[in-house]
């Protein structure tokens, strides 16, 4: 449900200073919003990213949690609460492995979750499991769309000679 004017204003003046890079500024915006408010999905989004540029992953995953709690057949929120765990001060990869796993089920027609779930399981050492999670994301994502990200992504590191390998052969058919 959109909110309404002076919410609605307020948290468009946020994204518009998100674009702008300002993300200090965003956030006095949404400080503007009711507190009625405040829990809407939208500004939960907008705050997220907010947290997330500011770099405070405590606060970003607090969010999230509440995306998830509140919007739990929607993936985005189980995505972003596994990338700010990750980063939080208490968490890390496994943490954030832990987090986003059971959506791999959940939302089989994702293919961040698994793509997400490969950049954890390489930076763990777990370079075969991250290898089958990135083809599953291959198969939902395309090949081409996911093979562009893996190709740049640091987490994929450990994966690069099978990235590069895997490029020639499909540059061969």
């Amino acid at each position: 449900m959109p909110l309404s004017e002076p919410d609605n204003l307020a948290l468009e003046e946020a994204r518009a200073w998100l674009l702008l890079g300002d993300a200090v500024s965003a956030l006095g915006e949404l400080d503007r919003i009711r507190s009625s408010n405040r829990n809407s999905p939208d500004v939960l989004r907008v705050e997220w990213e907010i947290r997330a540029k500011l770099g405070d992953w405590d606060a970003a995953f607090r969010i999230a949690e509440r995306l998830v709690a509140l919007l739990p057949d929607e993936v985005d929120g189980w995505i972003v609460r596994a990338f700010a765990a990750r980063r939080m001060k208490d968490g890390g990869l496994e943490k954030a492995w832990s987090l986003l796993h059971p959506a791999l089920e959940k939302f089989p027609k994702a293919f961040l979750v698994p793509y997400n779930l490969a950049c954890y399981a390489a930076q763990s050492g777990h370079v075969d499991e991250a290898w089958g999670l990135l083809q599953r994301a291959m198969a939902v994502g395309g090949r081409s769309t996911v093979l562009q990200m893996a190709k740049v992504d640091p987490d994929l590191q450990p994966l690069r000679e099978r990235l590069s390998d895997f490029s020639q052969d499909i540059s061969l058919e």
